[in-house]
């Protein structure tokens, strides 16, 4: 299966992203809606993961600092290539923003995949909507798409 990765207007296709953002944030890992939706939805960079039926299946965003989050993949479209994509993707228009550097607030089993790909820890260990997380940061030009697979 083929996908394709395009950068949303949030004021646009505001209803679609909260709806994929609320299967897997909201009803999945039971965040709730007035934490998982803020204020930097607006300003953010929304990205959008379509697959060959054209049917949304992930998104992602960028903020103005430089911080990637709210990384939302439906179950069944949690595999190497969307993620990477993604990710890669998401990367790229840091780049084009200018940053020199990026960071992501992850899920702590998840703090060796994203060193594998060119993060570094950062600070502590702290919570974030009742989940304990690490802040990782990484250097646009150290970033290294290996296969990359998230896992909630």
């Amino acid at each position: 299966m083929g996908y394709q990765v395009n950068k949303v207007d949030w004021d646009i296709q505001k209803d679609l992203l909260q709806q994929i953002r609320e299967k897997v944030f909201v009803y999945e890992l039971h965040i709730p809606k007035r934490i998982e939706f803020d204020s930097h939805d607006k300003l953010a960079h929304h990205v959008l993961v379509t697959d060959d039926c054209k049917s949304p299946v992930a998104t992602g965003r960028l903020c103005t600092d430089g911080l990637i989050g709210r990384i939302a993949v439906l179950p069944e479209h949690r595999n190497r290539h969307v993620y990477t994509s993604l990710l890669t993707f998401i990367v790229q228009l840091a780049a084009n923003d200018g940053h020199k550097a990026i960071s992501i607030n992850c899920i702590l089993n998840e703090v060796e995949r994203f060193k594998r790909n060119g993060f570094k820890q950062q600070g502590g260990v702290f919570m974030e909507a009742g989940i304990p997380r690490q802040r990782m940061l990484c250097e646009v030009s150290q970033f290294v798409t290996k296969p990359f697979t998230l896992v909630h």
